[in-house]
């Protein structure tokens, strides 16, 4: 069906003639709050010109991108205003909508679309610009009415910023309580891991060389008449070999606990790094000597800022797994520059290798792995995270570079301040 007073090309309800008498008209016209202020006389002939617009449900009186100019007024029946599935608002009995389309030539930016069947009034564009050039008064009239509209619109707009800000600052609070529950779930899954960890060190790695001391030792006590000197060094170096395993082992242990436990305070000081690596290395030679390992590293001083137990304690746990992987007669370089603001230490072996797959395990307690060296010395992996959370300390980092069968770089670095 053509629709006479729009641009639009197919009209989807039925308009019909047929009216209310007049006086029904203005008295329904006067409820609505556009005509609240106009006089009968003007009523009257807006009355007459009014078209009945009967819809059914689901049928649209104009969709989005239409540029048919009208106002509507709710006689009967439910609307909504939409755009797709989204719905902006609803219209129900004495609501009007389409004030702005009888001054603005903008189309439709929205479709509405009846819920029930429902009857409606339309006035017309056309009859509109008719009545403006002929009652100013009427002009004035829907003028007050249209800046009243734009009031409530902004008043409820500004409602709606109120309640939507109301909304975001609820939902950021929700999004920050998970975020807390998401931490605490990983500080408790955090602590569990440390807990087993602690239980499966104390439970065995302590234990087996302790074990094996006291088994020496009872065999020592018992029958050390009966051995020769040379059988009674190799029961010496044995326990030697067990005990310093075992004291490093509770050392790192006792360093680890107290790092969890948040007791351990990071104390920077100017210290000569080459006096730290000298230390170390003259701590761990008798390991090296026993696997006739030579360990090199410079001569020239490094002043730096760093916690010197700290600090020690990363080396000394970096050499003595560097020697604990290299095989008999093997080569250890230790190298420490400074550069951009940093200083960058490399502690290299000509060992095993470590596999690409087990690279990024090494420095986490969850899937830390446990490599045996090669002379079948034990670790539990406790000491590559002791010096992963000591270099974190100093914000700096840690890592390594190595294939298996061509030795490993472990490289850390620690920023000046």
């Amino acid at each position: 069906m053509q629709c006479s007073k729009c641009e639009c090309s197919t009209f989807k309800v039925m308009i019909t003639n047929t009216m209310p008498d007049r006086d029904n008209k203005i008295d329904f016209l006067q409820k609505i709050e556009l005509f609240k202020h106009t006089p009968a006389r003007v009523l009257a002939k807006i009355a007459r010109n009014l078209k009945t617009v009967e819809v059914d449900s689901g049928q649209s009186i104009f969709e989005k991108g239409d540029s048919m100019r009208a106002l509507y007024i709710v006689v009967e029946g439910s609307l909504q205003v939409h755009d797709g599935d989204y719905i902006f608002s609803t219209f129900d009995e004495n609501d009007f909508f389409g004030e702005y389309s009888l001054i603005d030539e903008e189309t439709r930016s929205a479709s509405v679309t009846a819920i029930i069947p429902s009857v409606l009034y339309e006035l017309s564009y056309t009859d509109f610009s008719e009545w403006l050039d002929k009652e100013p008064l009427l002009a004035k009239t829907l003028l007050k009415g249209f800046v009243r509209r734009l009031r409530d619109n902004n008043i409820l707009e500004e409602r709606l910023t109120r309640r939507t800000l109301e909304i975001q600052k609820q939902k950021n609070e929700i999004i920050r309580e998970r975020d807390d529950l998401e931490k605490q779930r990983k500080d408790l899954l955090t602590l569990n891991n440390t807990k087993d960890k602690f239980f499966s060190i104390i439970g065995h790695d302590l234990k087996n060389p302790f074990s094996t001391v006291i088994g020496l030792s009872d065999l020592l006590l018992d029958d050390f008449d009966s051995f020769e000197r040379d059988r009674l060094k190799v029961f010496i170096e044995q326990i030697n070999k067990f005990s310093s395993n075992a004291y490093a082992l509770l050392e790192n242990l006792l360093q680890w606990a107290r790092s969890q436990t948040g007791k351990m305070k990071i104390n920077k000081n100017l210290f000569n790094f080459k006096d730290v690596v000298e230390d170390n290395v003259d701590l761990l030679s008798g390991n090296a000597r026993q696997k006739n390992i030579t360990v090199n590293f410079p001569s020239e001083a490094a002043y730096w800022n760093f916690d010197i137990n700290m600090i020690s304690t990363v080396v000394r746990n970096l050499v003595s797994n560097a020697i604990k992987f290299t095989p008999v007669g093997g080569q250890i370089h230790i190298d420490y520059k400074e550069h951009d603001d940093r200083i960058v230490v490399s502690i290299a072996d000509n060992g095993i290798g470590i596999p690409v797959k087990d690279q990024d395990k090494l420095f986490r307690l969850d899937v830390n792995p446990s490599t045996i060296g090669t002379s079948d010395e034990k670790g539990t992996g406790l000491g590559l995270i002791l010096c992963s959370e000591f270099v974190e300390r100093h914000d700096g980092k840690i890592w390594v570079e190595s294939e298996p069968g061509k030795g490993s770089i472990f490289k850390f670095y620690l920023p000046k301040i």
